[in-house]
């Protein structure tokens, strides 16, 4: 399959009129496919993205300790040789799918006719990507059943639940307005080999508005200046916006550290035919795929939460 065959090609080959195709993808196209989710967030594309063919398995870590510098001495040989340290970070990915159906009027009357279906395709396959950013962040297994959005939120623990309950938190609940001491009290407990340039603020689109509210009202109240680099970069990190964050938490983290697993197991299949479809003239899509959304080192991640 040539390299450079765009995404939207990928999603119009996939689907065929053939019902017998399995609509599985080839490795390539799956590759393709899964990227053009990641594209349609601001946080999709600075994630790390991990393809592996097992629905479940561990993926290898290598880190080199610190300190493994030594003096060197001419004609001689102590012994010593400084290693790589390897550990394992088990996954276990969910499959989940997006069914879809159109009805043959619409294509008919439509003024795009059979674009029309490519159109919706793609439109599909970007809230494909939104929702699996939600997902990767919010979902929790935990969620009671009579909570809004249960079917969704059930799917996979996500990365809050998991930072929560393994990295550093900082609770909010006390405080009635936000403040610059807030981000440098989540930075502190975050281990200085962690604090290399590389974190960034994940916040909400509100949050980052509240936050430079909150800075023009200082700015108001004490007539001076604040720098523009606050407002996008508190403590000199800079700030994510993410719309699938909720206002009452702030992750702090590399956003490298944050790891999703996807399988090579993507299927994109369409029917015209059989009874349902005949009787209601529809076409009936669905889109197969499975994930699962770890983190690297919970160590290097911290949040903010409470915050109102």
């Amino acid at each position: 399959m040539p390299t450079n065959i765009s995404n939207r090609q990928v999603v119009s080959k996939a689907i065929t009129t053939d019902t017998l195709t399995s609509g599985l993808l080839n490795p390539e196209q799956a590759r393709k496919f899964i990227q053009q989710t990641f594209e349609a967030t601001n946080l999709g594309g600075l994630v790390r993205h991990e393809m592996r063919v097992a629905k479940t398995g561990e993926i290898d870590k290598i880190g080199i300790g610190r300190r493994i510098v030594r003096k060197k001495t001419e004609n001689t040989d102590d012994g010593y040789r400084a290693s790589v340290e390897t550990s394992q970070i088990e996954y276990a990915t969910t499959a989940i799918r997006l069914p879809w159906e159109i009805t043959e009027e619409t294509l008919r009357e439509n003024i795009e006719g059979q674009h029309l279906e490519e159109s919706i395709t793609n439109l599909m396959t970007t809230q494909l990507g939104i929702d699996l950013e939600d997902l990767y962040l919010n979902g929790d297994e935990d969620t009671a059943e009579d909570a809004e959005d249960y079917d969704f939120l059930k799917i996979n623990d996500g990365w809050i639940k998991q930072i929560k309950n393994g990295g550093h938190v900082l609770d909010a609940s006390g405080e009635t307005e936000m403040s610059l001491d807030l981000f440098y009290s989540a930075l502190q407990q975050i281990p200085n080999k962690y604090n290399n340039g590389k974190l960034r603020w994940l916040m909400s689109p509100h949050r980052a508005q509240q936050w430079e509210l909150f800075l023009l009202n200082k700015v108001i109240g004490a007539g001076g200046a604040v720098p523009d680099s606050i407002y996008t970069a508190p403590a000199k990190i800079p700030a994510i916006e993410c719309p699938s964050l909720g206002d009452d938490v702030i992750i702090l983290t590399d956003p490298k550290n944050l790891v999703v697993v996807n399988t090579y197991s993507v299927k994109i299949r369409k029917t015209i035919e059989g009874k349902e479809a005949i009787m209601m003239d529809k076409r009936f899509y669905v889109t197969h795929l499975d994930y699962d959304p770890i983190i690297e080192e919970l160590d290097a991640t911290g949040i903010i939460t409470g915050l109102v």
